[in-house]
């Protein structure tokens, strides 16, 4: 049997991520910076500077999913004032009592598991928890990204539209290339039900759907 399981993203398991991953600043760093990393080949190190300062300040800023002890996929979210990258998008600002859901991606060799589903479902008990009301997330819709967006589907730090849509996620602010969307916890957090169950209502009965688009 399969065993699939989810783990704290931390400066230790950070070398799990994907190698272009693990050295993209796209969220971490404002256009300007990102750009400046880029060129001196500082990335890796800006990534772990990031990393480690939020982790100090706000803790878990991500989850990284397994199937067997081998890296499957991952998603990233933090307060938006952490994320330099937040105040970029046409559909800015995330909601005063949101948590951003960054980016992430399940990798080739296990789509269409689920994977995406149960990253999100860990991100919204681990946030649920901490008193967090809401996640919102900057969706990218369309099938074909224009150019300035490239880099951002290719690695997967834009999430798709659809896939957030398909786990719950709701339009708060329309938007043809990136609709800002929201998935409002407080609704679980009122069930008689515990908060796990909750979670699992909300986000278990959905399609399965894909998280990275080719």
């Amino acid at each position: 049997m399969t065993g699939r399981n989810l783990v704290p993203l931390t400066l230790d398991t950070l070398d799990r991520l994907p190698v272009r991953c693990r050295e993209c600043v796209f969220w971490e760093l404002d256009p300007v910076a990102a750009d400046q990393a880029c060129r001196s080949g500082t990335t890796a190190f800006e990534k772990e500077a990031w990393l480690s300062s939020a982790l100090l300040e706000w803790g878990s800023v991500g989850r990284i999913a397994l199937v067997d002890d081998v890296p499957a996929g991952y998603l990233m979210y933090a307060p938006p004032h952490l994320v330099p990258r937040s105040v970029a998008f046409p559909t800015s600002p995330v909601s005063g009592d949101a948590v951003l859901l960054m980016g992430g991606r399940v990798l080739d060799e296990f789509g269409g598991g689920g994977l995406g589903r149960m990253l999100v479902q860990g991100v919204a008990k681990d946030l649920t928890r901490r008193g967090v009301r809401a996640i919102e997330a900057f969706g990218l819709a369309g099938e074909a990204p224009p150019p300035k967006d490239r880099y951002a589907a290719r690695n997967g730090c834009v999430l798709p539209a659809d896939f957030l849509l398909a786990v719950g996620f709701k339009t708060v602010r329309p938007h043809h290339r990136h609709p800002r969307l929201r998935l409002d916890l407080r609704t679980a957090l009122s069930w008689r039900e515990d908060v796990e169950q909750a979670i699992d209502r909300l986000l278990g009965s959905v399609r399965q759907p894909v998280l990275t688009r080719t």
